[in-house]
């Protein structure tokens, strides 16, 4: 994350904190999609978008190569990824079983 060389830490942890308050209250598809679509860029949304195609293509198992293949999405993206599905926060296992259901 790049840091706001004017913030403190904790400054910069409630503005993050305001950010994630506000996408929890947003109640639709619709609502979420105009939100980001004020809030990133273009291509910001298009690299949203693209990690969580990939995420769909892991959930099959298919191989990093057919998934680059398939999104354009380079190898190094899906990997990281790969990485978080089986390592990280948890934000992609909750968004998968939350739909699943």
């Amino acid at each position: 994350m790049k840091p706001n060389r004017n913030e403190s830490d904790h400054q910069q942890q409630r503005a993050e904190e305001a950010l994630f308050k506000a996408m929890a209250v947003l109640q639709s598809t619709k609502e979420v999609r105009i939100f980001l679509k004020d809030l990133c860029t273009p291509a910001e949304l298009q690299a949203l978008v693209d990690r969580w195609q990939v995420v769909e293509y892991l959930q099959k198992e298919l191989p990093y190569r057919k998934i680059h293949d398939l999104t354009g999405v380079s190898v190094t993206t899906i990997g990281r990824v790969a990485r978080c599905l089986a390592d990280g926060a948890g934000g992609y296992r909750a968004a998968i079983d939350i739909i699943s259901h």
